[in-house]
């Protein structure tokens, strides 16, 4: 998530050593300013990348390991016949995004030996500011974009075929209601407009930052629009493990669930650790996860009711690779969609129903990690569904299938 905390190397070495020997994980180093963002190193690596080149050389750094990922979620054998994500839009969802993605993705791919990305830029909010125009925070500004060409390429890498749109808003996220009203408008945008199919979310805020519950459920009905006319939404799960940053600067001391990985209406992405040549099963120690304070158990969680122990809705559903924040997740699991997508013929709707079947072939479980952070226990990964990884992680060429045949 846009949000994670900037943790060095070896800190974040130790958290995962930690995590993995049942303890709970490092204090984080660093918290928020208030009322502003803290950005994964690889999104904040792009404050002073002001030229196309400059970009494109982040972004290499950035995603020095991507080719492992199409391996790793097995899509190749979907590639080789044909499903690639061709006729199916994935769209982020994001503030700012960057005016040059196209010349940026071009060039990165290009150089790479990548496919040629079809991506589109949309302002369904109004006029988008330059990072350097008046009134802008350039930094803020900046990591968005670096978020923004980050998410665009993890899309493309597992679904090289599928449009891609970015749905910018002119106005920061940052922690609590600020932001999201906007985003809202765009959702809707776009689903009065049929301009995607697949909405992915790199951004959250705790429940607790919210004047009140019903000022969180106020935003539910764009996604209730959307979810009606068949698109599907996934959300980043959270950085900052069982708990958030709150709207004041630090952490809150308790357990949080980040919105809107928390909503019902959204298919909620956590973090693993890096994979190499298959998925990898244990959790990323920082990935967010846990009980909604505000959202009630949607029917289709009843088949996990005892496992969760809660009439609440948990979170995530499901997991991706992580370690660069779960804003690498959740496109990740949006471009596997855009598989599902194309060989369903259409847009694929709410898959938390098909999920929770707990009949899907292609799910890797992830069986071992906590994400207890910054003082507060939080939930362990184990054999099954569990509260912290949902149902696991996939394997692609499997998944793919049998998501689709449940939908059907």
């Amino acid at each position: 998530m846009s949000r994670r905390s900037v943790r060095s190397a070896g800190v974040l070495a130790a958290g995962v050593a930690l995590a993995l020997s049942g303890v709970a994980a490092a204090p984080a180093l660093a918290a928020p300013a208030p009322g502003h963002h803290t950005f994964s190193p690889a999104a904040a690596s792009f404050v002073g990348a002001d030229t196309v080149q400059q970009k494109v050389q982040r972004l290499e750094t950035a995603l020095a390991a991507l080719p492992r990922l199409a391996a790793a979620y097995d899509v190749k054998p979907l590639w080789d016949k044909g499903t690639n994500g061709t006729g199916i839009t994935v769209a982020t969802l994001v503030s700012f995004g960057d005016k040059d993605i196209q010349s940026v993705i071009d060039s990165y791919d290009q150089r790479n030996g990548l496919p040629k990305a079809d991506v589109q830029i949309l302002e369904p909010v109004g006029h988008v500011p330059g990072c350097h125009d008046a009134g802008v925070d350039t930094a803020t500004c900046q990591s968005w974009g670096g978020e923004t060409d980050l998410d665009v390429e993890m899309i493309h890498t597992l679904a090289p075929g599928a449009k891609i749109v970015i749905a910018a808003t002119p106005v920061a996220e940052t922690e609590g209601i600020t932001g999201l009203p906007e985003m809202m408008q765009a959702v809707d945008y776009m689903t009065t407009n049929k301009s995607a199919d697949i909405i992915s979310m790199s951004f959250g805020t705790a429940e607790d930052n919210f004047d009140s519950p019903s000022q969180v459920t106020g935003l539910d009905p764009a996604f209730q629009r959307a979810s009606a006319a068949g698109v599907t939404l996934t959300a980043s799960s959270g950085d900052s493990g069982a708990t958030n940053h709150t709207k004041s600067g630090g952490y809150w001391n308790k357990r949080t669930a980040s919105w809107p990985a928390a909503d019902p209406n959204v298919t909620a992405v956590g973090g693993t650790n890096s994979v190499s040549g298959k998925p990898n099963t244990t959790l990323w120690p920082d990935s967010g996860g846990g009980l909604s304070s505000v959202y009630n158990r949607p029917s289709w969680q009843d088949s996990v009711s005892k496992i969760t122990n809660s009439t609440k809705r948990s979170f995530p559903d499901i997991t991706m690779e992580g370690t660069s924040g779960t804003s690498e997740s959740s496109p990740l699991f949006a471009g596997v969609l855009a598989l599902a997508a194309q060989t369903k013929g259409g847009r694929l709707g709410q898959v938390n129903t098909a999920l929770y079947t707990g009949k899907l072939a292609g799910i890797v479980d992830v069986t071992s990690g906590n994400n207890s952070y910054n003082g507060v226990t939080g939930f362990a990964a184990g054999k099954g569904f569990d509260i912290v990884s949902g149902w696991g992680t996939i394997d692609a060429a499997k998944f793919v299938p049998s998501l689709v045949t449940a939908l059907r």
